[in-house]
């Protein structure tokens, strides 16, 4: 198991709009059924609920789950916190990030938390990252591959989780292996581990293929697991102007907290907002994951879906069966609505249609890609009020 888990929670979730907005965001939404009823199970049940519940199947008794999140996610944060059990929220740290700079700032502020928080980073302590984003499962099958993982991460690796790709997908980047690694594998789990040749970002059609036909490519989860040590001197040797922009942090002062029923948030840490002030906004696939030379890949078990846009929400079982859907369709087929407001469909097809949070979309399947340059016109006409 991890010792620490960092859970990605910033992110806008724009290629869900309008369900998806400025004051409640993808990670925030049901998982499943319809967008707006996260509500219902506490905030369990969305998106975020479940990557928690993840950190907690991933992590020892003791282990933190440290939560990165922007101003405008705090409130949202603390919404499905509390659907959590007392002993959970106390090994929830919540980090208030000043602005978004992407991933690598992010999980680099958490790693440093990781070890100021223990008396500094050791080789021994293995931490998990985390997508907030994402529907995963079973829980134990993923259990059990992030035990594998914690394996590696605890010898310095970097570690990555593969999927097994069902399709020549051209908006997922993918994980080149070479060589499995069953020999270093644990007795248990009953996991694939092999050597990582290579990351290869989102493919056009035609190379998409090759990789599926190929055999040794895998759809990149976004997922990580590492020594707070070894990534350390990852970001020292391939992201240096980040690094030492980090550094410096120093551990947080008590009376840099707020307490939510045991959740703490840490809303003021000296030298964060000047740290991340000075960098540039860039993944942490691109400035570490991309260049790091001790990369291992568990072929991971559990099922995962990034629901990424309309098309692939309208594909899941749960929002075929969307509770509070009042829809009223003569003659339309292939169509999706997901409303709060009754719905007719009169002589249409292959439509989906949400109405959520006083705005309406109306896009063909096939095309919810450019719900993004939608979000992009809306911004230019200055009608932020409806993001």
């Amino acid at each position: 198991m991890f010792d620490d888990c960092i859970i990605m929670a910033g992110g806008e979730g724009t290629r869900l709009w309008p369900a998806s907005n400025s004051k409640k965001q993808k990670q925030f939404l049901s998982a499943g059924g319809s967008v707006s009823a996260a509500s219902s199970s506490g905030g369990k049940g969305s998106f975020f609920g479940a990557a928690l519940e993840r950190a907690f199947a991933s992590t020892g008794r003791d282990g933190r789950v440290i939560i990165i999140a922007g101003g405008s996610h705090i409130e949202s944060v603390i919404e499905v916190a509390m659907a959590f059990d007392d002993a959970q929220r106390r090994r929830m740290i919540l980090i208030r990030e000043s602005e978004a700079k992407n991933t690598a700032p992010a999980i680099l502020a958490g790693v440093l938390y990781s070890g100021l928080s223990t008396g500094g980073a050791h080789p021994e302590r293995s931490i998990l990252v985390l997508t907030s984003d994402h529907i995963i499962g079973p829980l134990p099958v993923f259990a059990e591959d992030a035990a594998a993982a914690s394996v590696f991460a605890a010898k310095g690796k970097l570690v990555v989780f593969g999927i097994s790709p069902s399709r020549p997908e051209t908006g997922y980047g993918y994980i080149e292996t070479a060589g499995t690694l069953a020999s270093q594998m644990p007795a248990s789990p009953e996991a694939a581990a092999f050597n990582v040749a290579s990351f290869r970002e989102k493919p056009g059609r035609a190379e998409a293929e090759d990789f599926c036909a190929a055999g040794n490519f895998y759809w990149n989860s976004g997922m990580f697991g590492f020594s707070a040590e070894g990534i350390l001197e990852e970001y020292r040797i391939n992201a240096p102007l980040l690094y030492e922009a980090f550094k410096d942090l120093k551990a947080p002062n008590d009376g840099d907290y707020e307490n939510f029923r045991g959740l703490r948030l840490l809303s003021q840490w000296q030298g964060l907002a000047e740290a991340y002030r000075r960098v540039q906004g860039i993944s942490f696939d691109y400035a570490i994951a991309e260049k790091a030379q001790n990369t291992v890949m568990i072929r991971s078990r559990f099922d995962w879906k990034d629901v990424g846009n309309w098309d692939e929400y309208a594909a899941l079982p749960e929002a075929q069966k969307a509770a509070g859907n009042e829809v009223f369709s003569v003659y339309s087929k292939n169509c999706f609505v997901d409303s709060e407001i009754p719905v007719a469909l009169a002589g249409v097809e292959d439509l989906i249609v949400v109405v959520r949070n006083g705005a309406l979309l109306i896009v063909r399947k096939g095309r919810t890609q450019y719900v993004k340059d939608v979000v992009e016109e809306i911004k230019k006409a200055g009608r932020t009020d409806i993001l």
